[in-house]
């Protein structure tokens, strides 16, 4: 393990924020954008839709235009396999994160880029939403592209929080490995002892605040970690080229630390979203970042 480890952090920032995956839509037929939410429906970048239970969840497109997954990333796949496809020119993507309301308070899951090209914060101040009305961030792992939004400088250069009154909540599986095995890990260590004092970790299979379950998603990272909240299941970077994975999940992309695992984690999580009737929102899904 502390081999695959180390392959990985050979990997180039560069690489690590390109992240992707493809082009089914959300649950357009099934779920509707949400009524009345006029300002959510006008901001590129942005869908809103209600959850069963009465929430919403706003897929928020963190990266600036497009974003394509290049054949590459997916050595797992045979070159006819991948031609297939017909897209010669990647598999379409997206950097995302989302952002739900409940009981007017709002939840976000994962930060994105942040100083990396970032657009976390120009969408949320187009949905009216201030980084200080966000009381709680979920974290699926702890890659760049979806932990660098958690920070930002101040006029000294110095990081400071942008989201001060969330409290933080990582998987220790996660925290651990990022802490004590992985190495060039600098960026995570700094965010992490910013938010120390707000930092909660938890375990697979614990329900957290307003009933978000943790779920076992492992093989991207040690502990990748996906969400269940009412009938959204947030599955992180279960996909990277999702017209690629979803009829074929035993293909791993390049990012994934253990392959086997990560292959496993996506047969089975992919099946308990179909048998339970969940909409799947990834981190790398093309726009609009949801799937059946």
């Amino acid at each position: 393990m502390n081999k695959i480890f180390a392959i990985l952090g050979t990997i180039s920032l560069s690489m690590l924020v390109a992240a992707c995956s493809d082009t089914k839509t959300a649950k357009e037929t099934a779920t509707a954008e949400t009524a009345g939410d006029e300002t959510a429906a006008q901001v590129a970048g942005t869908k809103t839709i209600t959850l069963s239970n009465g929430a919403t969840v706003t897929w928020i497109q963190d990266n600036d235009g497009e974003k394509l997954n290049p054949r590459s990333l997916f050595s797992d796949a045979s070159d006819s396999l991948y031609n297939s496809l017909n897209m010669p020119d990647g598999i379409p993507a997206s950097v995302s994160t989302f952002l739900v309301k409940v009981d007017g308070k709002y939840i976000l899951f994962d930060a994105g880029l942040g100083a990396f090209g970032g657009q976390l914060m120009s969408r949320l101040a187009a949905l009216d939403v201030n980084p200080d009305s966000i009381g709680l961030v979920y974290l699926t792992h702890f890659h760049v592209d979806h932990i660098s939004g958690l920070v930002a400088k101040d006029d000294a250069g110095n990081d400071t929080k942008v989201f001060k009154n969330a409290a933080v909540y990582a998987g220790k599986v996660e925290y651990d490995a990022w802490m004590n095995d992985i190495p060039k890990n600098d960026l995570q260590k700094n965010i992490m002892a910013l938010y120390k004092d707000s930092l909660h970790l938890f375990a697979f299979g614990d329900t957290l605040p307003h009933g978000v379950f943790a779920m076992d998603a492992v093989g991207h990272t040690p502990g990748h970690t996906a969400f269940q909240f009412a009938n959204l299941l947030i599955v992180g970077d279960l996909m990277h080229g999702y017209a690629l994975q979803k009829d074929h999940p035993e293909i791993n992309s390049n990012y994934d630390m253990d392959k086997p695992k990560s292959a496993e984690s996506r047969k089975r999580i992919m099946q308990y979203a179909r048998d339970n009737k969940l909409l799947m929102a990834g981190m790398h899904l093309p726009p609009p970042g949801f799937a059946e």
